[in-house]
Order: structure tokens, then C-alpha cells, then sequence
């Protein structure tokens, strides 16, 4: 499952062109599998060493660093759905087991373009709205700036709220034993 562009021949995209599968070499991706070819180069002993050979990014780059750049603003508590968290809580206290970055983010990714969906749960007492703007900026940013690929839409969507008494309540009981 790979797209790829070849020299000289590079689709315009349009605003939904990030969307769908088709003969546009843009595909789906769910934040599975798959790689994007950013950079189509020349073949040669005349071209520039830097423009020699292609470039391609996994789509699960391009999760990761959307789910780290998530993480990075104040009032994100946890990334994904109910059953996910659960899962990647499991995971998490599993010896050796690590956290999992791409947790809560899908995207599509096309020639040019990407399209980005995340799953947040946030701090109670925060601005909501004021969260997503912060998110959707830096996902943005960090996406565009690493990859070179035009962030068409970053969708976010709020699952639930963390309440301070959830923590208590995760809090581990005393032992009756020693």
C-alpha cells in the first residue's frame, strides 16, 4: 500500500483531495500501514545530489508526530477512545511495554495533502474550545514542518473529561498485610 509520485507529473489537490481512494494515488490510512512519497527526484549524474532519488513517509510518521505534538498542550490528559485507553492502559503496565504515541489519531495521507482526526480527553476546568485551537495549531505545525506534506484539516473530537477524583479513585488501597 504505497503512493508514490513520479518526475514531473504531480496532481493538483484540491481542498478534499486528502479524502476517499482513488486514481489520484491518495489512499486511507486509519494510521495503518502504508507510505507517501513527498519528494519525487531526478535521476542522474547532472542533477543536484539533493534532488537525486525520492523520499517517502510512512503514514504512521505522520500519527506519531500528530499524536506527540498533541500531547505537548496544556489541558490534553489522554488521547483516545474508552476502549482504547483501556487497552493502552493495560500495555502501559505491562514490564517493557511502552506507551503508544499513535493512540487516538487516524489521518489520510495523499501526495500532498493530509488529513487529520484526533481523539482527546481533557483536563476538567479547561477551556475546551481554547484546547482544540491550541492542539490543532501545534499538530499543524509540527505535521507540516517535519513532513513538508499541506495539513488540510485537523478534526478533533473531545471523548471525555478528566475529573480530579479520578486519580483518587485510582489511587492503589492500603494492604492489610506487610
Amino acid at each position: 500500500m504505497t503512493t508514490t509520485q513520479t518526475a514531473g507529473v504531480i496532481p493538483t489537490a484540491k481542498s478534499g483531495a486528502a479524502t476517499g481512494s482513488g486514481a489520484g494515488g491518495q489512499q486511507r490510512s486509519g494510521g495503518v500501514g502504508g507510505t507517501t512519497t513527498v519528494g519525487s527526484g531526478a535521476t542522474g549524474a547532472s542533477e543536484p545530489a539533493a534532488t537525486r532519488g525520492r523520499t517517502s513517509i510512512a503514514d504512521t510518521v505522520v500519527v506519531k508526530i500528530a499524536g506527540m505534538a498533541a500531547r505537548e498542550i496544556p489541558g490534553v490528559y489522554d488521547m483516545g477512545g474508552g476502549l482504547s485507553r483501556t487497552i493502552g492502559a493495560v500495555r502501559d503496565r505491562v514490564p517493557g511495554g511502552r506507551p503508544n504515541v499513535g493512540r487516538g489519531v487516524k489521518v489520510e495521507v495523499g501526495e500532498r495533502q493530509t488529513a487529520i482526526d484526533l481523539d482527546l480527553v481533557v483536563e476538567y476546568g479547561v477551556a475546551i474550545t481554547d484546547v482544540a485551537h491550541d492542539v490543532r495549531e501545534n499538530v499543524i505545525a509540527a505535521v507540516e514542518r517535519t513532513t513538508g506534506l499541506e495539513v488540510v484539516e485537523v478534526n478533533v473530537t473531545v471523548n471525555d473529561v478528566h475529573l480530579p477524583e479520578d486519580d483518587a479513585e485510582a489511587a492503589p488501597a492500603e494492604t492489610r498485610v506487610a
